[in-house]
This record gives structure tokens, C-alpha cells and sequence, in this order.
């Protein structure tokens, strides 16, 4: 198993030395870290100069000696100075341990470097320990939220994914936790007549208070600010540790020698930041190693010496300048989020898009003045005002566009089956134009009777309307031309027709006459039937009763001769049979 190497600095090296210019990185000490594989615990100490810091994070270290402990009003510790030890509660972790040059060096004069300072131990700790006199006050409270804001600002500049944290357990796990010591205090932990603690001390000291007017909400930004910045806080104080002749000599005194009460309160601050001190974690739960430090070092330090972080000598300009970018970067964020919720584009009528944008704009403002620092000349609230202008602008022009998309959209979709009867010739016949305009119309109705058409409803209707107009004239000339020709059908026709009906009624005439004619032929003929009828019958009556008479003559010459020949023959017998003279009658 790779076994990580074991770190030896038998006393603190420079990390980050502060002169003059820009702020310089200690190669050596970052050969350190980045030898550090185990995860760190970076417990970073800031105040003003020559409030004992170094003495407490000797202590840390377990030692009496190691970070300068200066004697005289000389600054000892020049920028950042670190130690990193083994953690003596953690196995396998490392305890780096940086001190930082005292705030308000009279030395120097100039109090951006020291600022840059604060800013990078606040950003590279996991426990920041800051160390103030007496008490606290609102001097220290400004201090403190001032390099607060500037280290998120510089956070957000050198690593924006860094920053984007929306879960509440990773902004606690990447925020530091503070730990507030109040040297040589001398005042009663008392609030109310009860006794509290220094933990309910520091938490009533950073409470805001209830109140709409501006002073109240300049009274509150800080504490707001520190109070979400460093969702873990602790407060220790401390007496004086001996007497004032004898602090000097600080570093040699043994416990002994300094106030019991004193050492009491040394043990337990070092106690509890041994024991609760989390290991430096970044965005995602990513737990730091020593490369992981080296890394966060150089980021910070080329960012500030390229000039990312305003140097202003008025922290308080600063602090209003920092705060109110960001009251407008809110205000902006809550108008997008109001408009976003209610705005549904197109809208039916400009004055709907102009309620929405007058209430969002209320909102983003209330966020503004909620969130805004000593904008006396109301520039950023101005500046609000101009990007909300803005965005209204962008917000008109774009419902205009969502407007003629869906307009565009629906004239498509209603007109196309009269363009396709345009297209198939419906109209191409005589009265097609009143047709034409009859179906336009009913469709024009079915168009506005469409709803979130927007406000450019009626100009690309009537644009759509224009662009057809050349169809409608063609349809209308075309209509003329075929009314006119089926016109002067009809009059040839008419007149054909009439032609036609003469002649029929001169040939139904002639017909009539033709028929009365045949009628009367008919009858005559008829007549002459009947006539000969009745000529053949009695010729036939005649010829009838001529064959009869011949007949009967005919008859009587038969009878006569039959009657001859009967008396020829009775003659015969008479004469041959009867001798006698027998009478026989014939």
C-alpha cells in the first residue's frame, strides 16, 4: 500500500509574503503542500496588529514558540505564515496552521494588502479564527463582513462552479466555520439581568433587528451577511493573561506564570478547535489535500494581483460598491423569476405585458432596497431602472415576434383551403368572386375568434390580406370576363330561343292544319269506306240474290228433268206392266 510521506517543519515557513507590490508565493512552501497527500484541516487566524494572535496559533501547534510573537509595536508576521503538523486528533490528517499579518499596520499606510490578506486566509481556511480586543463592536462586525464579501467576490471570480452551490449541506460543508475570540475581555457576559455565554453573546451581537427604515437595514447587512456566510460560529474570551508588564515577554512565561483563568481558557479554545475543526472541503464534498491547497493558493493570489478584487480606500465605498452590484444582480434574478412564472407570450394587448412587467419590477425593487448599502445617490437603483427598461424592451420585442409566429402560424393554417380552391380553379367561373369573398370573410371570422393571437393579430391579418390582394383582383377580373361571355350567350340564346318558338309554333300551326287536314281525310275517306261498304254489300246483296235465282232456276231444270225422267220411266213400267186400265195418279 503507497503510504503517504510524512511531513516535517519544525518551525512555520512564509507561504505568501506581503511587500510593497504584489503579494508573493513562497516556492518552498508550496513544494509543502503539494507533498501532502492526506486530507488538511486549515485552521487560519485574522485581527487586528498586535492582539496576540501568533500566541494562540503556537498553541494549536503545541508549542510555546514558532509563529513570531512580537514584543514591541513592530509588525512581527509579513503576510502569511504556515505550519502544517500532524493532526494531533486526526489520524491521517494534516493541521495546517496560518497565521496572518496583523490588520492596520501603521507601517505600511496602504490597507489593500492587508485586506488581500484577510481575504485569502478566510478563503483557504476551514476554521477561521478572528481575533479581536475587548469586545465586539460595530468597527470589527464591518471588518468582518467586508473581507467576507470580498472573499465571496473573489470566490465567484476564479472558479464560478465553485460558488454555484444549491444545496444547503455543501454551502455548510465549503464555508468555514468561525470562531470569534475576544482578548483582554473585560466586560459581564450579561444581557437582561441572566447570565449568558459567550456563544449567546456573539449570536445577540450579530442579530438583526426588526424595522423598515434604511438605518435598520444598514444596521442589519453585515449581520445578515456573517450570519449566512459562517453557519457555524463560536465565540471564546479571554482574560488578560497577566500583568500588562509581563505580556511582552509572552512566548517565555510559563503557565505558571499567567493568570489561571487565562491558561483555563487557552486549553479549551485549543480543545475545541482540535476536536470540532472540519477538514478543508470543496464544491461536491471533495476532500483537500496538501496539491489541492497549493492549487487554491496560486488561484487566489494571481487573481488578486491582476487586479480582480476592487482596491478602494474607502471600505466603506467598497462595501456599498460590493453589496449593491449585488442587490441589482437579485433584483434582476427576481424580476426573470417573476416574468418567467406569469408571462406567457404572446399576450392579448401591450397593457397585459406592461401590468406584468410594472408588478415584477415592483418585486425586483422591493429586493433591491432589501438588499442595497448606502446607495445615497441612488446610482445602482438607477442602474436597476435602466436593466429593467431593458429587459422590458427585449420582453416587447420578443412578444411581438411570439405574436407574428402564431399569427403567421394561424392564417397559414385557416386560409389554406381557400388557397388550395384558388389553386384548383373554384373561383374561375362567373360569380366566383362573391364565392371567393364570401369564404374569405368566414374565415377571417374564424381566424379572430382564435385566442392568444397577441398584439399583432390585426396587422398580419391585414398584411396577409394585402398579400392576397392580387389573388382577389385576378378572381374578380376573371368573374367579369365570364359574366360578360355568359351574357352574350344568353342574349344569342334568347334570341335563337325566340327564332326557334316561331318556327315551332309555325310548325305546330302547320301540324294542326297538316292534322285537321288529315282529319277531314280521314273522314272523307271514312266516309267513302262506309260508301263503298255499303256499295260492295249490296252488290254482294245483288249478286247474292242473283246466284239465288239462278240457283233456284237452276234447281227447277233439275227438278224438271228429274221429273221427266221419273215420268219417262213410269211410262215405261205403264206400259210394260199393266195391261189393265188401272188409273194411276201422278
Amino acid at each position: 500500500m503507497d503510504m503517504a510521506p510524512l511531513i516535517h517543519m519544525p518551525e512555520p515557513l512564509c507561504l505568501i509574503e506581503n511587500t510593497n507590490g504584489p503579494l508573493l508565493i513562497n516556492p518552498e512552501a508550496l513544494k509543502i503542500l503539494s507533498a501532502i497527500r492526506q486530507p488538511v484541516v486549515v485552521v487560519a487566524i485574522m485581527g487586528l496588529n498586535r492582539t496576540g494572535k501568533s500566541y494562540l496559533i503556537n498553541k494549536l501547534a503545541g508549542k510555546n514558540k514558532g509563529f513570531s510573537v512580537g514584543s514591541t509595536v513592530q509588525s512581527h508576521t509579513k503576510g502569511i505564515w504556515m505550519w502544517c503538523v500532524p493532526h494531533p486528533k486526526k489520524p491521517n490528517h494534516i493541521l495546517v496552521l496560518l497565521d496572518t499579518e496583523g490588520l492596520g499596520d501603521v507601517e505600511k499606510g496602504d490597507k489593500t494588502n492587508d485586506t488581500h490578506i484577510a481575504v485569502l486566509a478566510l478563503l483557504l481556511s476551514s476554521t477561521f479564527v478572528y481575533n479581536t480586543m475587548n469586545k465586539i463592536d460595530q468597527g470589527a462586525i464591518d471588518l468582518l463582513h467586508y473581507v467576507t464579501e470580498l472573499s465571496h467576490l473573489l470566490r465567484i471570480d476564479t472558479s464560478p462552479n465553485l460558488n454555484r452551490v444549491d444545496d444547503t449541506a455543501d454551502f455548510v460543508r465549503i464555508c468555514p466555520d468561525l470562531v470569534w475570540t475576544l482578548r483582554d475581555f473585560y466586560l459581564d457576559l450579561e444581557a437582561n439581568g441572566q447570565l449568558i455565554t459567550a456563544n449567546e453573546y456573539l449570536e445577540n451581537s450579530l442579530r438583526p433587528k426588526q424595522g423598515p427604515n434604511q438605518h435598520l437595514q444598514n444596521f442589519n447587512l453585515p449581520r445578515l451577511c456573517i450570519q449566512k456566510y459562517f453557519p457555524v460560529k463560536k465565540c471564546f474570551i479571554f482574560d488578560l493573561p497577566t500583568h500588562q508588564k509581563k505580556l511582552a515577554q509572552l512566548e517565555t512565561l510559563r503557565n505558571d506564570d499567567l493568570d489561571p483563568k487565562f491558561v483555563q481558557q487557552v486549553a479549551e479554545f485549543c480543545s475545541y478547535i482540535l476536536s470540532h475543526s472540519k477538514t478543508k472541503t470543496l464544491s461536491g464534498g471533495i476532500k483537500a489535500s496538501g496539491s489541492h491547497l497549493e492549487n487554491l493558493v496560486q488561484t487566489y493570489v494571481n487573481a488578486i494581483n491582476s487586479g480582480n478584487l476592487p482596491c478602494m480606500e474607502s471600505e466603506v465605498l467598497t462595501l456599498a460598491q460590493i453589496k449593491n452590484s449585488v442587490a441589482v444582480q437579485k433584483a434582476i434574478a427576481r424580476y426573470d423569476q417573476e416574468m418567467g412564472q406569469k408571462l406567457q407570450l404572446p399576450t392579448d394587448t401591450l397593457q397585459e405585458l406592461l401590468d406584468l412587467h410594472r408588478a415584477s419590477e415592483k418585486e425586483a425593487t422591493e429586493v433591491f432596497m432589501k438588499n442595497s448599502f448606502k446607495d445615497e445617490d441612488q446610482g445602482y437603483q438607477k442602474k436597476l431602472e435602466m436593466q429593467l427598461a431593458a429587459k422590458l424592451n427585449d420582453f416587447h420585442k420578443r412578444n411581438l415576434e411570439a405574436s407574428q409566429n402564431r399569427c403567421s402560424a394561424l392564417l397559414q393554417d385557416i386560409f389554406h383551403p381557400l388557397e388550395e380552391n384558388v389553386k384548383q380553379g373554384v373561383y374561375s367561373k362567373p360569380g366566383g368572386h362573391c364565392l371567393f369573398i364570401q369564404q374569405r370573410d368566414e374565415l377571417i371570422a374564424k381566424y379572430n375568434q382564435e385566442p392568444r393571437k397577441g398584439i399583432q393579430a390585426e396587422e398580419a391579418l391585414q398584411k396577409y390580406l394585402e398579400s392576397k390582394k392580387s389573388v382577389s383582383v385576378t378572381i374578380f377580373q376573371i368573374d367579369l370576363a365570364l359574366t360578360a361571355r355568359e351574357k352574350e350567350i344568353e342574349g344569342i340564346t334568347e334570341e335563337f330561343m325566340k327564332a326557334e318558338a316561331q318556327r315551332l309554333m309555325e310548325s305546330l300551326t302547320q301540324h294542326q292544319q297538316m292534322m285537321e287536314q288529315r282529319k277531314i281525310f280521314h273522314q272523307e275517306q271514312v266516309r267513302l269506306m262506309e260508301r263503298n261498304r255499303v256499295y260492295q254489300q249490296a252488290l254482294q246483296q245483288r249478286a247474292m240474290e242473283g246466284q239465288l235465282q239462278e240457283e233456284v232456276k237452276r234447281l227447277k231444270e233439275i227438278i224438271q228433268a228429274e221429273n221427266r225422267k221419273l215420268h219417262d220411266k213410269l211410262q215405261n213400267l205403264l206400259r210394260n206392266d199393266s195391261p189393265d186400265d188401272t188409273c194411276i195418279l201422278l
